[in-house]
């Protein structure tokens, strides 16, 4: 079974576009790799992205925890080092230099 990716965001927090962004950026990534991006849509300031992979849910963002929203490169970073770790990201996997 291929991975699955769910985005829980704040409704009263208008943050549905944001979640729809980020899904539309990591199904064109990882097309071939993964089997499901779906939107989960909560209350009281909730955004969090996880991925679940042979039945076993990982976090890999938490709005509160992690502090704000991630960068998408970071985001793509993250999810290619649990579902696909020998992906090439390309311009995603330069790290930034101060």
């Amino acid at each position: 079974m291929n991975p699955r990716i769910t985005i829980t965001y704040c409704t009263q927090c208008n943050w549905l576009l944001r979640a729809q962004w980020y899904a539309g950026e990591l199904l064109q990534t990882f097309a071939a790799e993964v089997g499901e991006v779906a939107l989960a849509p909560a209350t009281g300031g909730v955004f969090r992205i996880e991925v679940t992979v042979d039945g076993r849910e990982t976090s890999v963002w938490n709005r509160k925890r992690d502090g704000g929203f991630p960068e998408i490169t970071d985001l793509k970073r993250r999810v290619r080092d649990l579902i696909a770790p020998d992906k090439p990201l390309g311009h995603s996997d330069r790290k930034d230099e101060a």
